[in-house]
């Protein structure tokens, strides 16, 4: 899973890089699937 560094990530202190990535990427993926039901609940509101 990935952090926000707001102390809820309770892992090693220091990260590899490519964990870092993979850390990013996740949260990416995540970001990506909330815009998209933000989208989706626009849609639906405007359509009432």
């Amino acid at each position: 899973m990935y952090s926000c560094d707001c102390g809820e990530y309770e892992g090693r202190s220091f990260l590899t890089k490519e964990e870092k990535i993979e850390m990013l990427k996740e949260y990416r993926g995540a970001l990506d699937k909330e815009s998209k039901g933000v989208s989706e609940r626009i849609k639906e509101l405007e359509a009432k």
